[in-house]
């Protein structure tokens, strides 16, 4: 008969800084595809003007879209420049 054993959590849920945290950008009824495309290409990095563009049609088709997920202190950084232009963000997620 096997045995199953479970490891002590060290920290609660979502205390830990390892893993990947997801950028998401929700749709909204006062950003236009040309400003959430160049914002987009602007603050992520390797986001071309043209993936802007599709990242902002699956924005408006879907409701939202994860534009980046990496390090949590990147997507930190991403998420408050992102707002910062006025993008509408959900909460940083962890994943």
């Amino acid at each position: 008969m096997s045995q199953t054993v479970e490891l002590p959590r060290v920290g609660g849920p979502g205390s830990g800084v390892g893993g990947l945290w997801r950028v998401v950008v929700l749709n909204d009824d006062h950003n236009t595809f040309d400003h959430v495309a160049e914002t987009l290409c602007r603050v992520i990095p390797g986001v071309t003007l043209a993936e802007g563009y599709r990242f902002a049609d699956r924005i408006h088709k879907t409701g939202c879209a994860i534009v980046w997920s990496g390090p949590r202190d990147e997507a930190e950084g991403y998420w408050v420049q992102l707002e910062g232009a006025g993008l509408t963000m959900a909460p940083l997620e962890s994943g």
